[in-house]
């Protein structure tokens, strides 16, 4: 198995890197906005049938094409990660149920 992930490849080049990962968090921010609230944490966060999770698998495929086709980079899925759950931080679009 070849190694594809920039950052493997060129750990060095934290310029690309961070740049990559600030456009993914703006990416991720801005398809939020095509959902409406979405719940955090119901009665079973590990429902993998929960819009949350359904939502995750979507964007992360998403934003892992839209990152090769924009910047001819590849993503870890690390990164793609990072950056979502940085957006989820950021974003009004997300309701956290009270536990």
């Amino acid at each position: 198995m070849a190694i594809r992930y920039n950052l493997w490849i060129d750990p060095d080049n934290t310029a690309q890197h961070r740049a990559v990962e600030a456009d993914l968090e703006r990416y991720f921010i801005e398809r939020f906005a095509d959902y409406p609230h979405i719940r955090l944490f119901g009665a079973d966060p590990y429902d993998y049938d929960a819009p949350f999770n359904r939502l995750y698998d979507v964007l992360m495929a998403r934003a892992a094409e839209y990152c090769e086709r924009t910047w001819r980079y590849v993503a870890s899925p690390e990164q793609l990660n990072r950056c979502f759950f940085r957006a989820v931080g950021r974003s009004n679009k997300f309701i956290q149920d009270e536990r």
